[in-house]
């Protein structure tokens, strides 16, 4: 309560003292019921899956004038019944973001503090906002807007565990130690092109003992192409460097196909190549892509097989994918096939698997209730095969499913604005 006091009364300091300006108060919480009977990996035999209630409640201050732009988004994310009912202390509690942006003029500002990072498609750089978490970095970006088309950021960050006089290995806790990046995009009438360059540094102990920080580059395109009612994108990207003192070579690439029926009908065809690496390679070098700091929830079935927290450094994945959508007036309906395989071997012991990893169904359905009310609910079923198995454990012939209920209150508490 001290935090939000506080970060209220800043607030209002800084609203009374700048003219032309334009101050938002509004909140989130979003409760969502989950039954995991399989998820993220296959279920032991006669194994019991897990039911509970996970919430995320946000407070987000928004600020604006001419010149600046302020976020401060106070989080508190919760199991229902992790805290005793008399409980006088909750440590679930923290910033979510708090960033500034200052508005040299209207192609140049630069923006800094811990803040969403979120590019194209969400595949590298993404928020993982069905995450009750979600994802934000401490980053410093330069924004360079050159007309209505063409815009640059560089990013920048460098992290450590606390303000200590001495030079102390970093724990890892973001995932990384420091990084730079440069992402352009521009629109060009039906076709838009983004690239990304990105240096991604980890520090560690080498062999004689000295803090290192090794890098690994991941660079590369994607394009988006629109007429019409079809629509149209296609990616690719590469990895390279080191990490960990082990060299890196990976590639990833992805084309995606929509096609918009009528108003509220729309069928999508998509495919995706992750690159990995044989089970029986006992060459050293990684040669498995890393989606990096993706919404990977969005990508390869939303059971989270594959890139949540998982996956890391193994065979790669290849996912060919179906999408039906329907929407009419406030109801909205997505079901969702895929197909995978492996992109590298699979041995089970001496004999090597079939590729053929399964597939995954997924349906979503949702109503908005109000403006700021939405209730969603979704099914999703795992349908593995013996070499899905021998990767990940767990009995494929168990009911591996996952579904959930989830409301969304997202209320406009407070606005004021002066000119």
């Amino acid at each position: 309560m001290k935090k939000i006091i506080f970060i209220f009364v800043l607030t209002v300091i800084i609203t009374t003292t700048i003219t032309a300006q334009q101050f938002d108060l509004s909140a989130e919480v979003r409760p969502r019921y989950e039954n995991k009977h399989g998820y993220k990996s296959l279920i032991e035999t006669d194994t019991d899956g897990a039911n509970f209630v996970s919430q995320r409640t946000r407070l987000n201050f928004d600020f604006k004038n001419d010149k600046l732009k302020l976020k401060v988004t106070l989080q508190n994310i919760r199991v229902w019944g992790d805290v005793s009912t008399l409980a006088s202390d909750d440590n679930a509690t923290a910033l979510h973001e708090a960033w500034v942006e200052s508005i040299f003029s209207s192609k140049f500002s630069i923006k800094l503090g811990r803040q969403e990072i979120v590019y194209d498609d969400h595949r590298i750089f993404g928020n993982v906002g069905w995450a009750q978490q979600a994802r934000s970095h401490d980053a410093f970006l330069f924004k360079f807007k050159a007309n209505d088309k063409n815009k640059i950021d560089i990013g920048l960050a460098i992290n450590a565990d606390s303000q200590a006089g001495v030079d102390d290995l970093y724990s890892d806790a973001a995932g990384y130690k420091t990084f730079q990046y440069a992402w352009y995009h521009g629109d060009f009438d039906k076709l838009n092109l983004s690239f990304l360059l990105l240096n991604t540094g980890k520090e560690y102990l080498d062999i004689n003992n000295n803090q290192t920080i090794d890098y690994m580059q991941t660079i590369g395109p994607r394009v988006t192409y629109k007429f019409g009612n079809l629509n149209a994108n296609v990616a690719t990207y590469f990895q390279s460097g080191k990490t960990l003192d082990t060299k890196v070579s990976a590639l990833y690439y992805t084309a995606n196909l929509g096609y918009k029926i009528t108003d509220n009908f729309s069928l999508g065809l998509g495919y995706e190549f992750l690159s990995g690496k044989d089970q029986d390679d006992l060459d050293s070098d990684i040669k498995s892509f890393s989606p990096l700091f993706g919404t990977n929830h969005k990508f390869n079935g939303w059971m989270d097989y594959f890139y949540v927290g998982n996956h890391s450094n193994n065979v790669g994945l290849t996912d060919i994918s179906a999408t039906i959508s329907y929407n009419k007036d406030n109801f909205f309906a997505k079901l969702i096939p895929h197909f995978f395989s492996t992109a590298a071997g699979v041995y089970n012991g001496t004999e090597k698997m079939e590729a053929n990893l399964g597939n995954e169904i997924d349906l979503i359905l949702g109503y908005k209730i109000a403006n700021d009310i939405t209730l969603s609910t979704g099914y999703s079923k795992m349908l593995a095969t013996d070499t899905m198995q021998v990767l990940k454990g767990g009995d494929k012939n168990e009911d591996n499913s996952w579904g959930w209920i989830m409301f969304t209150f997202k209320p406009n508490l407070f606005s004021h604005s002066v000119k």
